[in-house]
Formats: C-alpha cells, structure tokens, sequence
C-alpha cells in the first residue's frame, strides 16, 4: 500500500541553535528536542535524565485520600481484601504489582481475574457474587469499573466496599464506590492523564508509601509490570509514563523477575542463563520488545485459557516455577497464533471476495466461529493491510462480540457510542474499543457505523502517513549522533523513534534480495563524499529492478545499529521508498 509521507515543520531556529550550542550536539539533534516541546538546557535534562523525583504527588488523583483510608482500614481489622483485574496485559500486570504489594501487610488478599468467555469485561455480577460469598469486603479494580454504575449498586446491596481504579474514558455517571481513581474524571485535577491501569495501581501503593512511611525505594522493584502495561496498552509515552517507563526497562534489562525472564526464554532475546544468577540478552530491551515479545504471550492466558495464569506467573517467587507456567503459557501463544493466521485469512478473504465491502470507508466482518481470544489481533492485521476503522464480529452465546481499531485522527470510540442505543455493552479508547450486541443488531449496527464512517471521513484519503521528523543527509550519520539519539527512548506514542528521510541515493553496488523478500541495501548520495551506507528494507524486495538501474530514489528510515559476527555498525531500517 501507497504510503504519505508528511515532513515535520522545522522548529524555531534561534532555540534550535541554542540548545545546539548549550547541549553541544548537532543541530538535526536539536531540531528533535524542539519538535518535542523541549526548548530549554533544564528541559532537555529533564529529557535525557528521567528522574523519579518528577513523580506527581498520587493524592492529586481525586479520592485517592478516601481510597487508602479504606485500605488501611481493611488491613487494621483484618477484613478480606480481593484484587480484581481485567483479563489483559495492562490489567494482569496491574492485579499483580497491588496484590504483590498488599501481601506484604495482610495475609488476607487475593486476587481475581474475570473469565473472558463466561463473564466478560470488566467487573461482573458473577465477581460481585464470589467476592460477596467468600467474605470478601473490599474489593479493588484495576483496568476497569469506571461504567460499572449498576454492578457499584448490587456490590453494596452485598455488603461489598469497591475502590475502582482505572484509566478509561468515563459515562456520564461516576459509580458510587468508595473511591474512584481515574485521571480522566472531569472533576479529577491530576496533570497526567495517560497513565496505564497498571499505572493507576502503581499510584495507589506510592500513596499507601507516603502515607505510611514507607520508602520510595521500596516500591522500585514494581516499575518492570509498569512499563510492561504501558508498553502493551500502547499509552502515551510523554511525562509521567516517560519516567516510569524508563526505570522499568532498566530493571528488565537488569534484574528481569522470574516470570518476566521465563516469558523471555522463549524469545531469541535471551541468549543464556549457566546457572541461577548469571543471565545475558542479545542486546538491550526496548519498548518495542515488550510489545512483541512480552505482551502477546501474557496476553495469550486470558485469550486461550484464563488470565488467572498471567498473574501466577508475574507473581511467582523462583525461575523453576515460573518456567513451568511459562512453558504452559508459551504453548497458548501457539495456539492464539494458529487461531489469529487462520480468521485474518479468512477475513482477508471475505473483503476482497466482496465488492461492497471492497469500497467501504470502514470494515466490519462478522465469523460465528472465530475465537473470541483473537478479534482483536485480527482488527489489528486488518486495519494494517486496508488502512481504514475496523470491527471484527464473532459469535459469544446469545450475542455477538467485537473488537475495533481505528486509524490516525479517526475516533472510534465516539463513532460506536452514536450507536450505543444497538448495543449491550461498550468501552475503550480513541484507537480501539470493544462492544457488544444482539445478533438481530448487528446488520443495522453495520449500516449506521459504516454511515458514520464515510460522513467523519468524507474527502480524507485513507492512506497510511509516515510523520518524518526530519531530512538528513548521509554524512550526518556517526557513532556519537546515533549515541545521542539513542537517550531519546524509551520510544512509543507521543514519543516516537525518530523517522528521516534522505533524498536523492543511489545503489553503490550489492544491494540484493535476502531471505523473505528483505532487500539489502547499500547506498550512496552522488553529490555528497562518504559512504557506503548499508540498510535493510523488509518486505519491499519488489523495488530492486528499478534500484539496480541506478536511478536516484529517496528513503524513509530509521537509525539501528546492526551486530554481525561480534561486530556493530551503524543501519538503516528503511520503512519505505519512493522514486
């Protein structure tokens, strides 16, 4: 698919300049920190050296102060204390890091994570009834509650306390729980809204901390379930998270914990563990490797099985036992895999076999027998290869379930709720959401979204945009610019790797096809000493015959560096090409 490649405006030269010389980096460098908001030495600090310190004071979340005076109650009378979490990535890690934490003052905490398949998203009647019956009388969500108006009710009509903590956008009505920790409340006066559920809980045990005097320090070895929940809920990575997320990646790239380094066992990351202390990665883990390498397997115990298992195994205390839930957890991720391939396929299929489909502005497509674990892998895929808002229907007991995902400046959670009067239940985020309905809905729900769609959308060509900060040349790229450039991650939304583009090379000979269709890059720029300079472009083979004519092109990429044989060089991993 055609790709538009859209340049970042330059920032102002007088701050770029300057930084240039405060910070005494390359003017491209300083160009990227101004793009980002950063037009200060202090700033650019602040930037480069994330400091925990930053953290906002957690009683700025609106009830925060109700919430631990419930807690510390529960714990002082001994009351039963239940840890409930949604059944994802985002939502395990978080039941984990406040089950983990509270374990340490109470023996009587447990921890529940919702059946999928039975009881759905989210808190359910079914959790209430279990909390209610084992005696359960506080009951803290993370990941989720924040539209559970009516279960909040049937929770204290059962004698049962709910602190809600989550991240997602809220109904009109706030539960009336205990206390409702959510950064996106209207009424709430916390400065940073992106925060993970994970996040949230993260918060909650830093204000127990304050609160009794317990230190800081202490609360550190929870910061890799952190940064695994923001890089998996893809969350902004800007303020707050920024600095979480950079702590935690240092703790996994340090001291992994046992589930954390079983998960990793059964990635090419891991290079080898002698004995029980000494462990070695390939390279240094990024954001980009919790995402693909973490996530996915975590995620797929709730797909196939039940989350339940994802929590054992980030809670585990020893490797020995987190290699046993681990090798059981790894073998669901085959199965998620096998069952993603095979209704992407399908669904492929089904659009490109259809001519109305073919020109909708949105898809949506509707299987009885997909698994309900991977809907939303498939919208993914799906919206990938057709570059438009996406829902992916299956079939669940007497109604039918979907998973949306959407593309750039196109809010699917807004378009769902102008049809929120056909559905049972939905919830979500501007990218991605989820929502069910009754299976005689469903043909009318298709009609209206796609109506919604195409009115939202009229005269926007839906093409995937590459955002480039910058054009560079060549010569630029050296040992200390890429050095530089890497201080700039932890990488995601909000602060993306930076993308450049040069313009005008030519192939120096060599440049060929390797292993699946990957072209190998080696190229030139004609009017400019230096070079060759090596890249790999995966997936665009088909671009050699016109490269081997030796007609200027123009590249799209990112800087990596490359180990081959013991030795580190500098690549470009080239995202696109034009002529």
């Amino acid at each position: 698919m055609d790709k538009r490649w859209v340049i970042k405006d330059r920032g102002e030269e007088h701050i770029i300049k300057q930084l240039s010389r405060e910070l005494n980096i390359d003017q491209h460098l300083a160009n990227l920190l101004v793009q980002r908001g950063i037009h200060s030495f202090d700033q650019a600090k602040s930037f480069f050296r994330p400091s925990l310190e930053d953290l906002h004071d957690p009683f700025l979340l609106k009830d925060m102060d109700k919430a631990i005076k419930r807690i510390e109650r529960a714990i002082s009378n001994g009351e039963k204390i239940l840890v409930y979490g949604d059944y994802d990535v985002d939502g395990t890690t978080a039941v984990s890091l406040v089950y983990q934490f509270l374990r340490k003052f109470t023996d009587k905490v447990d921890f529940y994570i919702p059946d999928r398949y039975n009881e759905g998203y989210g808190i359910s009647y079914k959790g209430i009834d279990f909390a209610a019956e084992k005696g359960f009388s506080l009951v803290i969500t993370l990941d989720c509650g924040i539209k559970a108006v009516e279960k909040i009710k049937d929770a204290k009509a059962k004698g049962v306390d709910f602190i809600i903590c989550d991240h997602h956008r809220p109904g009109p009505e706030i539960p009336s729980a205990i206390a409702v920790l959510d950064p996106k409340r209207a009424d709430c006066p916390y400065p940073y809204k992106e925060l993970s559920g994970c996040g949230i809980g993260f918060k909650l045990i830093q204000a127990y901390a304050q609160k009794n005097d317990i230190p800081f320090e202490e609360l550190k070895e929870y910061l890799d379930l952190v940064v695994v929940s923001i890089a998996a809920d893809i969350v902004d990575i800007t303020g707050e998270n920024r600095i979480l997320a950079y702590y935690g990646l240092k703790l996994i790239n340090i001291r992994p914990r046992p589930g954390i380094e079983a998960i990793l066992k059964y990635s090419n990351i891991l290079k080898k563990r002698p004995d029980d202390s000494d462990l070695f990665f390939n390279r240094e883990l990024s954001i980009t490797d919790l995402v693909f390498l973490i996530g996915p397997r975590i995620n797929a115990a709730g797909r196939i099985e039940s989350g339940k298992n994802s929590v054992k195994l980030l809670i585990a205390d020893n490797y020995k036992e987190a290699m046993e839930i681990g090798k059981q957890i790894d073998t669901y991720n085959t199965k998620r895999k096998s069952l993603d391939a095979t209704a992407t396929q399908q669904a492929t299929e089904m659009i490109s076999s259809d001519e109305k489909l073919k020109q909708a502005r949105a898809t949506v497509v509707f299987h009885p027998d997909w698994h309900r674990g991977v809907i939303g892998i498939v919208a993914s895929r799906l919206t990938e290869t057709f570059y438009r808002p996406t829902i992916v229907f299956t079939q669940a007991d007497d109604l039918v379930t979907g998973s949306a995902r959407s593309v750039k400046d196109f809010d699917i959670y807004d378009a769902i709720d102008s049809c929120s009067d056909l559905l049972e239940h939905f919830g979500g985020h501007k990218f991605a959401a989820g929502l069910s309905m009754k299976r005689k809905n469903l043909e009318l729900f298709s009609q209206r979204f796609e109506e919604i769609v195409a009115e939202r959308l009229q005269g926007v060509e839906l093409v995937p945009e590459m955002s480039i900060d910058a054009k560079l040349p060549l010569f630029s790229i050296h040992s200390r610019f890429f050095n530089i450039l890497k201080q700039f991650s932890p990488f995601g939304p909000g602060n993306l790797a930076p993308l450049f583009v040069t313009k005008g090379v030519v192939n120096a000979g060599g440049t060929r096809i390797v292993g699946k269709n990957h072209l190998k890059l080696n190229v030139v720029h004609p009017e400019v000493h230096g070079g060759p300079f090596s890249g790999i472009a995966f997936q665009q083979g088909s671009h050699l015959p016109h490269i081997e004519k030796g007609i200027p092109f123009d590249l799209c990429y990112h800087i990596e560096e490359n180990e081959w044989n013991g030795t580190v060089t500098l690549q470009l991993n080239v995202k696109d090409i034009k002529y």
